[in-house]
């Protein structure tokens, strides 16, 4: 199951399910965006992530299950993980990319009500992965900032808990030129599993996977368990 990042929607993992072809790929729908476009944007991750949890929950049906999350989206699988092994699932892996742990957010409801959208334009001309010709079109940002900003907002009120450990093996992948996750902040998924930890330094940014997806990794991962 892959979560997208703030912003995203399942489009982002589109050619995923072809190339994957011994993988069932499911892709998570946050509100407010693609086929749930009517409902209003979530506010709060860890509510998000209860909804999620519940939705998803009779999706693997007996069947070995990992979890991909890109940026906020590592946040997502996170939590939605956690409710699952308290509700006593058994999540088979997790890949955290281009996302600090848990552990090291910090955020507060005071910061999350300071992000206009003027500071999250800004934020997502610094990380790529948007057309810089869309970040300059009315239309566009009246169509998308409803949801954007949301997610934003979201990120920036999340708090991890460091005494909430999962008990499944953890893939981390970072590009090594991510100006928002340093070396240290992803190497703290350590301190979030009882089970092992991998980490893959990337050549790319905070959206390194765009020009080269991490396919191999993720089927090396779940090959060898």
């Amino acid at each position: 199951m892959c979560f997208p990042h703030a912003g995203g929607s399942p489009h982002f993992y589109r050619s995923w399910g072809k190339a994957l072809t011994d993988i069932e790929v499911h892709t998570v729908c946050y509100p407010g965006r693609a086929t749930r476009i009517a409902e209003p944007p979530a506010t709060d991750l860890k509510a998000m992530a209860r909804d999620l949890a519940a939705e998803l929950r009779p999706l693997p049906d007996g069947r070995p299950t990992a979890f991909f999350g890109h940026s906020m989206g590592a946040f997502v699988a996170y939590e939605v993980a956690r409710l699952w092994q308290a509700d006593g699932a058994d999540l088979g892996h997790l890949f955290a990319s281009a996302a600090r742990a848990p552990l090291t957010a910090h955020g507060t409801p005071e910061r999350a009500a300071e992000l206009d959208d003027a500071a999250v334009l800004r934020t997502l001309a610094q990380l790529g992965g948007t057309d810089a010709a869309l970040l300059d079109n009315p239309a566009f940002l009246e169509l998308v900032m409803p949801y954007v900003g949301a997610d934003f907002r979201m990120v920036a009120g999340y708090a991890g808990q460091p005494d909430v450990l999962l008990d499944c093996p953890v893939t981390v992948l970072r590009g090594d030129a991510d100006p928002r996750v340093s070396p240290a902040e992803a190497a703290a998924w350590r301190e979030q599993t009882r089970g092992p930890v991998t980490l893959h330094t990337l050549s790319g940014g905070h959206f390194y996977l765009t020009d080269e997806p991490p396919l191999r990794i993720v089927e090396d991962a779940l090959r060898t368990g």
